[in-house]
């Protein structure tokens, strides 16, 4: 099959449209089909026929059950504009953060299923898409006539339903998380850097959990005690108030979500509050921003905001939701450090309104565990990430900043496996002489062959910020040698920005150095992902 056969030379969706390149390929491909346009006889570029058969490309015909707003750069409104009209379960897709990063404990057409089916009555576990997605399927699901439960309160233990109960094991579900043992923490960026970044040993030995190259670890992160501290302050309720058999204190720390706050709380606090302050309790929880901060209040700044009030502890912590996971990519392999996790890990900490605010499991794996001390975690497996069978092919990495975790853990497994294929690495950060993470494992890896080419990318050592997208332009004629030959491409790190511009950068080089029309090189990238050569860990 030649390029040109993905899309019509005269595509059907102009590149005006409010579409992905990857949604526009597809789409342009669909009602190609759903046409019968004839696109076996329409030209081709000079260089068409190398440009798939060295790869072995193939498409994979499309079928009626497209998602064309399955990026996790569009935003939720667009999202659900391109689902207008299809049916309810797959409006709840469109709903999702589109990451399938497995924190809910299903892909998100799964987790949308689950909902739609009613074998799932938790609305909230979607962590990247937030309150939006979960005010969205609030909304989807009084389509059904209300026939899914809302979410259990922070103090009801979360139970799997229907098949979901059926699959979990014990360290391999979020419902079912076990003991491991915090080994120790190394920061990663030298003096002067404006990161943290921690390489995390986490023993599994006793736990018995296993992982492939590709996965993720969940970690239930325990909340600030300060944190915890202030909020009950604020609410003059002693910490050894008992909340379902346990010291709220306690509650608070382990159980509970304390950002961002739920609209039930601001439900709570307008049934307690009178006149102004309540008018805007009852925005606030209807999704409006009344101030300009609903974005920035936390339990604690809602608390803040609406001083004074003393709302009856089992009353709040009914309002508030459960303490979620956190997923993180590994960066380890078992064949190279068996019993044993490693995570690669920033720690998220910023001044918001006035206050510092911490990232949950991050600051918590900087300095709330101690080495010796247990955690829960449990290994979620990778949803379409992961090495090629064939260790002969040849990889692409795009790891900026902690993006590069789960290529440490593939350049881990290719020494350990003795694989004959080359290895290239894009790698990017703020300074060389700051943040070049793991530089000397890095090196000694370029040293005994299995990272062939290292490309590096640094935004703040010259007045020309350079990223990862801009080293795979500038060797952009390697780039797509190495993906005529069959290479797999991988990218790992923010789905927002850089992923999008990762992929952009990949069909500006398909055009260049394929001489392709850029509706075939968006095509040629669709056709990368269909076949499992593009695969992407974005969070």
């Amino acid at each position: 099959m030649t390029l040109h056969a993905a899309a019509p030379a005269t595509p059907l969706i102009p590149e005006s449209a409010p579409f992905t390149i990857e949604q526009r390929a597809w789409l342009n491909g669909f009602f190609a089909g759903l046409l019968s346009l004839d696109v076996s006889g329409m030209p081709a570029p000079a260089s068409a026929t190398p440009l798939l058969a060295a790869g072995g490309l193939q498409l994979v015909p499309g079928d009626d059950g497209a998602v064309p707003w399955h990026d996790p750069a569009m935003a939720i409104d667009e999202r659900m504009q391109l689902a207008v009209g299809r049916p309810l379960r797959r409006r709840m897709m469109a709903a999702m953060a589109q990451q399938d990063c497995g924190q809910c404990g299903y892909n998100c057409e799964e987790y949308a299923d689950a909902i739609a089916q009613q074998s799932e009555g938790r609305l909230n576990l979607c962590v990247p898409g937030g309150k939006a997605t979960a005010r969205m399927l609030k909304s989807l699901v009084e389509e059904m006539g209300g026939g899914v439960a809302e979410a259990n309160p922070a103090t009801a233990e979360p139970q799997a339903t229907g098949d979901a109960a059926v699959s979990v094991r014990a360290g391999y579900a979020r419902e079912c998380p076990v003991e491991a043992q915090f080994i120790a923490k190394r920061r990663l960026n030298a003096v002067g850097s404006e990161k943290t970044t921690n390489h995390i040993e986490i023993d599994l030995s006793a736990s018995g959990l296993t992982y492939q190259v590709g996965d993720s670890l969940g970690v239930y992160a325990r909340n600030a005690p300060s944190l915890v501290d202030s909020i009950l302050d604020l609410l003059a309720v002693p910490a050894d108030f008992p909340i379902a058999g346990k010291p709220i204190r306690d509650a608070l720390i382990d159980d509970t979500s304390l950002y961002p706050a739920p609209d039930s709380l601001f439900e709570l606090i307008s049934y307690i509050t009178g006149g102004d302050r309540k008018a805007k309790a009852r925005a606030l929880s209807k999704g409006d921003d009344p101030d300009g901060d609903a974005a920035t209040l936390d339990v604690l700044g809602a608390l803040e905001k609406f001083r004074g009030i003393h709302p009856d502890p089992e009353a709040f912590m009914e309002a508030l939701e459960p303490l979620q996971p956190r997923l993180y990519s590994i960066s380890s392999s078992q064949k190279m450090e068996p019993g044993r996790v490693c995570l690669t890990v920033d720690a998220v900490r910023q001044e918001i309104a006035g206050r510092m605010r911490e990232g949950l499991a991050s600051t918590f794996l900087d300095d709330r565990i101690e080495p010796g001390q247990s955690l829960r975690v449990y290994v979620q497996k990778a949803h379409g990430f992961a090495l090629p069978d064939d260790t002969s092919r040849p990889i692409i990495m795009v790891g900026p900043g902690t993006g590069i975790a789960p290529f440490r853990a593939f350049l881990q497994e290719r020494k350990a496996t003795a694989a004959t294929g080359a290895a290239w690495l894009f790698f990017g950060h703020q300074r060389r002489s700051t943040d070049f993470l793991y530089e000397d494992e890095l090196d000694n890896l370029c040293a005994d062959g299995t990272l062939t080419r290292l490309s590096l990318a640094w935004s703040r050592d010259s007045d020309r910020k350079v990223y990862v997208q801009d080293k795979m332009r500038d060797e952009g004629a390697e780039l797509f040698r190495w993906l005529e030959q069959g290479a797999h491409f991988y990218i790992c790190g923010d789905a927002k920005r850089m992923a999008r511009d990762v992929e952009a950068a990949l069909v500006d080089i398909v055009v260049e150095h394929g001489k392709a029309s850029r509706e075939d090189a968006q095509a040629y990238v669709a056709a990368l992902k269909q076949t499992a050569r593009y695969q992407a860990d974005v969070y």
